[in-house]
C-alpha cells in the first residue's frame, strides 16, 4: 500500500481538486456519550463551558488554512450561548443541527425525535438567522432498522443528513450504506452522508475521524484514507468534536477508566493530525459539495468579535425567606469550586422565597490553590465568609469551624464536591424539629438512593452502618455522610477527639450520648465526578475499628437524657 503522503499532490491533481466534506460537532466536554449515564442534563450548567474557547479555537485554525467546514451544533448551545452561532456563520461556515440535546435515538421514540429535530433546528435559525439543512445524531448513529428517523428529517424540512457510520459488518452487502445516496420518503429526497470507513470482505473500519484517529495508529489510519481516496470516487467526510482541540480540557474523574481513556487519551494529537489531513485533502462544508443554496432568514450575524468574550460566572443571590447557613468544608479543592459555585448559584435561585442562604467555606488546611480560589468565587459575595485552618484538622472540625462562625441557628453541611446535590436540603430542613438537634442525611434509606458509586466505599460505609447501629442509641441507616442539617445553640460546642472522616461518626455518638434528638432523612448519593477523594481507605478502616472499640470501652459511661427514647425512622 503506497505511503499517505502520496496523496500530497501538486495543485491541478485531480485528486487534490477532489472536494471532500469537514465537520465539526459543537458540544461541551460534560456532554459526551463517554459520560452519558454519569452526567445528567440538569446539571450542565455546573460544569465549567469551554465551547467558546473551543470553537474559537478551530475557527481561528480553519482561517489559517482556509478551508471552511459544516458545524454541527447543539440546539441548546444555540440558546445558551448565541454568540458561538453567530461567529459560526460570520466566519462563513456552514451551522447544522445535532439535535437539541446530547441523545441518542434509542433515548426517543419517533415523536420525541421530531420534537427534538425541531426545537434544535428552531434554536439555530433564531440564533443564526441562516436557514439550517443539515442533521447528525448526537450520540450513536442510524442502524439500518433506524431510516425511519430520515422520513422524519425529510417531514421537517432537513435536506441531509450524516447520521449513518458503517462500522464492523453493519454495512455487509449493503455497499450503498457506504456512499452518499438519497433516501426517498412522501416528503421528499433527503441526502444521506455517510462518515467515512474503510471496506476489507465486507468489513468496515472507521476512519472518519473522532477517538478513532486520536487512538488508532496514525499511519496506518493515514494509509487508509490514502487508499480510499485513490479507489473510491466517493468523498471523506470526516469529522472532529471542539473539545478535542483542547488539550486542557477538565477532567470528569468520576467516569470509568474506559470511558476517560476514551475522552482523554491523546488530546495533544488532534490539531496535528487535522493539520495533516488540510494540508493533503481539499475539503469544504457539506451544503457546497451537495450543491445546497444558503438561505438567509433575519438579521445578520454579529460581528465575530462580539462572541469571543468568556462567560462571566452566574450571580450568586441570596433572596429573603427563613434564614439558613450552608458550610462548606473544602480540602485541596482547586479544580471543584466553579463546579461549586454554579450550583450553588442555582440552588440560591430555585429556593428563592422559601430559604435564605449565607455560606461559611472552611479551608482546611489546602497544599493547593483552596483558599486563594474561594477568595476569588466568593470572597466578594454578600452572605459568605472564607475561614481557614493553618493545618488539615479534617472535615468534622472543618464543620465544627463552620457552625460556630455561622449566624444562623439553622445550619447544613454540604460535600464541596457535591456528591449530595445540594437541592436535597429541603429534605432536611423540615426535620429538625425542636427536639432534634441534627439531621443526617442518609442514601441507605429504604427511599434513598446510590447512584454510579465504587462498590468498595459502598461496601465500608455500609459495613461501618452495621456495627454503629448496635451501638448508637439512634438506629440510623447512615452514621458517615457529611451532608447534614443542625440546630447551632445545640451542637456548637460538640468536641471531637477525632480528626478526618471519623470525626463525622465521632460526632453523631456526641449527641447520641448527650440524649439529643437525631433524625434521618433520604438522600441520593452520586459518585464525585470532578477532582479526587481525599479519603484514604486502608487508614480509614483502622481508624473506624479504633473508634469502635473506644465506644465498646465508654458505653454506658456517658449521661443521657431522663426517659430518652430511639426517635421514630
Amino acid at each position: 500500500m503506497a505511503d499517505a503522503d502520496a496523496d500530497a499532490r501538486p495543485a491541478g491533481d485531480p485528486r487534490t481538486e477532489r472536494r471532500h466534506v469537514l465537520s465539526f460537532a459543537v458540544e461541551d466536554h460534560f456532554q459526551v456519550s463517554a459520560f452519558s449515564g454519569l452526567v445528567r442534563t440538569e446539571h450542565w450548567h455546573r460544569f465549567e463551558p469551554r465551547i467558546e474557547h473551543n470553537t474559537q479555537r478551530v475557527l481561528d485554525l480553519l482561517d489559517e488554512q482556509g478551508v471552511k467546514a459544516t458545524f454541527f451544533t447543539l440546539g441548546w448551545v444555540a440558546d445558551e450561548m448565541p454568540g458561538v452561532v453567530r461567529e459560526i456563520v460570520a466566519r462563513g461556515h456552514e451551522l447544522a443541527s445535532k439535535g437539541y440535546l446530547h441523545r441518542s435515538l434509542l433515548e426517543m421514540g419517533p415523536e420525541e425525535f421530531r420534537a427534538d429535530a425541531r426545537r434544535s433546528r428552531t434554536a439555530l435559525e433564531q440564533a443564526a438567522g441562516v436557514q439550517v439543512l443539515g442533521y447528525r445524531l448526537a450520540r450513536g448513529h442510524l442502524e439500518t432498522t433506524d431510516h425511519w428517523a430520515l422520513d422524519v428529517l425529510a417531514e421537517e424540512g432537513y435536506r441531509y443528513d450524516s447520521s449513518v457510520y458503517p462500522r464492523g459488518f453493519s454495512a455487509a452487502g449493503q455497499p450503498w450504506l457506504r456512499r452518499p445516496f438519497v433516501h426517498k420518503s412522501g416528503a421528499g429526497e433527503l441526502h444521506e452522508l455517510p462518515l467515512t470507513s474503510w471496506s476489507f470482505a465486507g468489513l468496515s473500519l472507521p476512519i472518519a475521524g473522532g477517538a478513532w484517529l486520536r487512538h488508532a495508529p496514525h499511519k496506518v489510519v493515514g494509509r487508509l484514507v490514502a487508499h480510499r481516496v485513490r479507489t473510491d470516487p466517493a468523498p471523506l467526510i470526516m469529522y472532529f468534536h471542539v473539545w478535542e482541540l483542547d488539550e486542557d480540557l477538565p477532567r470528569i474523574t468520576g467516569a470509568t477508566r474506559a470511558a476517560q481513556y476514551k475522552q482523554y487519551h491523546k488530546l495533544d494529537k488532534t490539531i496535528w493530525c487535522l493539520r495533516h489531513y488540510l494540508s493533503r485533502y481539499r475539503f469544504g462544508p457539506a451544503r457546497d459539495w451537495l450543491q445546497l443554496p444558503t438561505q438567509t432568514l433575519g438579521a445578520p450575524a454579529t460581528p465575530a468579535a462580539a462572541a469571543a468574550a468568556p462567560l462571566p460566572p452566574p450571580p450568586i443571590q441570596w433572596p429573603g425567606g427563613a434564614p439558613v447557613t450552608l458550610v462548606v468544608p473544602c480540602y485541596n479543592e482547586e479544580r471543584v469550586l466553579r463546579y461549586l459555585r454554579n450550583t450553588l448559584a442555582e440552588l440560591a435561585k430555585d429556593l428563592a422565597g422559601r430559604w435564605s442562604l449565607q455560606c461559611v467555606f472552611v479551608d482546611d488546611g489546602s497544599s493547593d490553590g483552596t483558599y486563594a480560589q474561594l477568595l476569588e468565587h466568593f470572597g466578594r459575595e454578600p452572605g459568605c465568609q472564607v475561614l481557614r485552618h493553618e493545618r488539615n484538622a479534617g472535615v468534622a472540625r472543618a464543620i465544627l469551624t463552620g457552625l460556630r462562625h455561622a449566624e444562623t441557628e439553622v445550619v447544613c453541611s454540604i460535600d464541596c464536591d457535591c456528591t449530595y446535590d445540594p437541592h436535597q436540603i429541603e429534605r432536611l430542613l423540615p426535620l429538625l424539629g425542636d427536639d432534634v438537634a441534627v439531621v443526617t442525611a442518609s442514601p441507605y434509606h429504604p427511599q434513598g438512593e446510590v447512584r454510579n458509586v465504587p462498590g468498595w466505599r459502598l461496601f465500608l460505609s455500609r459495613g461501618l452502618s452495621f456495627v454503629y447501629r448496635r451501638l448508637f442509641r439512634h438506629k440510623l441507616y447512615t452514621y458517615t455522610s457529611c451532608f447534614r442539617a443542625y440546630r447551632r445553640s445545640r451542637v456548637a460546642d460538640v468536641e471531637l477527639r477525632e480528626g478526618g472522616f471519623l470525626g463525622v461518626a465521632e460526632f453523631l455518638m456526641v449527641v447520641d450520648r448527650r440524649g439529643q434528638g437525631i433524625a434521618e432523612a433520604p438522600a441520593v448519593l452520586e459518585t464525585r465526578l470532578v477532582g479526587h477523594s481525599k479519603m484514604k481507605v486502608l487508614r480509614t478502616i483502622r481508624g473506624h475499628l479504633r473508634l469502635i472499640g473506644r465506644m465498646l470501652l465508654e458505653r454506658g459511661a456517658a449521661p443521657r437524657a431522663p426517659g430518652a427514647t430511639p426517635l421514630p425512622r
